[in-house]
């Protein structure tokens, strides 16, 4: 592993080196039938902007964005969001941790449009995102490769634009996470309440780093929102940059899928509590998300509802259902109140859970309070939260789990 991270690291530092220097503006190539004049543009001086360092050639043809993020977190009595009812009176683990390090590099090539990003978590070696974009048009562009899927805000958003220290309970069951595939999308372009964006996607659906279907189905997603007031929400938590009009999106996503997957993660593909490890092809999921977003004056709000059903092919088509919704909003103060510190932005989420025929009777409640202070916006904040978590069996018993978080992010 660290052998091949100062591999990795050695070969940027040599591009840097190569790539900073200003050479001839064309090179000959002689061989013996024939002589290659190639182009050579000069490269402008490294420069540091919103994207991390920046180099470019002087034509512009070409571009490369390089940054690093890390985030420190501190959690007790433990980390992880309890999954059942007994999580609650298990052993509890405080932590604090390198909870994501992650290098960032991107830009465009041979045309300002044609546009490349991969991500990779140096903390766990794994590559998040690879991808190649063509955005020529506002109204129809192109992406291939592997990326989270635009089917929920919350998944969506980087952890390092998150309002909340993290992501609420409804996230793992609900969530299509990291998918390889292709995929269509675009904005309307039209002015005021004709204003819309939409996607769809076709993917393997056997999650992130998977190369390869388990069957012959493919998962197909499509997402529509609607931008009433002209203009979309930004796929970013907190109204940082006190929005002067207001912002609104209004979004149904649909997503269908076969493969022995339940649900996904980081990790690659799963199983949810209550089904068991599949066979290729035993789970079809279909799942939609009804979704709001709003920012206006340092006020952001966001909420989903999702409802998912799962048929076991392999056990006479048993269908199971899950429910679940998140209501959130965040708010910088300093907007109402002089007294109130400009940085600080507190914030509250509530969500719900119904794992229903799965589980029955038992359901998750989670209540969150969160205070942000950005240093520099979402580049560089500190973030402390409390969760109470409220869980039901089936035999109507409750149990509650207060946690407190911590937590600095921090990119460079």
């Amino acid at each position: 592993m660290l052998q091949k991270l100062t591999f990795f690291f050695l070969l940027l530092l040599i591009g840097f080196s190569s790539f900073s220097q200003e050479g001839d503006t064309s090179t000959v190539i002689v061989s013996d039938t024939a002589k290659v004049v190639i182009e050579k543009p000069q490269v402008k001086n490294l420069e540091y902007g919103k994207k991390g360092f920046t180099m470019r050639s002087d034509n512009n043809r070409f571009s490369m964005n390089i940054r690093a993020r890390l985030q420190f977190r501190f959690a007790t009595p433990e980390d992880q969001d309890p999954l059942t009812f007994n999580d609650l009176t298990g052993e509890l683990k405080p932590v604090f941790k390198i909870n994501r390090a992650r290098l960032k590099v991107g830009g465009h090539g041979y045309k300002p449009w044609l546009k490349y990003y991969f991500e990779y978590e140096l903390a766990t070696s794994r590559l998040l995102d690879f991808r190649i974009m063509i955005e020529k048009y506002p109204w129809m562009n192109f992406k291939f490769g592997q990326w989270k899927v635009e089917f929920t805000r919350e998944r969506f958003i980087s952890s390092g634009a998150q309002t909340m220290v993290d992501r609420s309970i409804i996230n793992r069951p609900f969530t299509a996470d990291r998918q390889q595939g292709a995929q269509v999308y675009g904005n309307s372009t039209l002015k005021g309440m004709a204003n819309f964006d939409y996607w769809f996607g076709i993917f393997t659906g056997t999650g992130r780093g998977a190369r390869e279907n388990d069957d012959n189905n493919l998962m197909y997603f499509g997402r529509l929102q609607w931008n009433p007031f002209g203009e979309p929400v930004d796929f970013k938590g907190s109204d940082i940059g006190i929005s002067e009009k207001p912002k609104a999106s209004l979004a149904f996503a649909a997503l269908t899928n076969t493969s022995q997957y339940t649900r996904f993660s980081t990790g690659g593909g799963g199983s949810l509590r209550g089904f068991e490890d599949g066979e290729p092809g035993q789970y079809k999921v279909d799942q939609v998300n009804y979704e709001t977003a709003f920012k206006y004056k340092g006020f952001a709000w966001q909420s989903e509802y999702h409802r998912k059903r799962i048929t076991d092919r392999l056990n006479n088509d048993a269908e199971s259902f899950l429910e679940g919704y998140y209501l959130q909003a965040g708010y910088l103060f300093h907007n109402a109140f002089n007294w109130w510190p400009e940085p600080l932005e507190m914030a509250a989420r509530y969500a719900k859970y119904d794992p229903y025929e799965n589980l029955p009777g038992e359901s998750m409640e989670e209540y969150g309070l969160a205070f942000n202070w950005f240093f520099s916006g979402h580049n560089n904040k500190l973030s402390a939260e409390i969760t109470d978590f409220s869980y039901k069996n089936e035999f109507e018993e409750s149990k509650d789990q207060f946690r407190f978080r911590i937590q600095w992010d921090i990119s460079f």
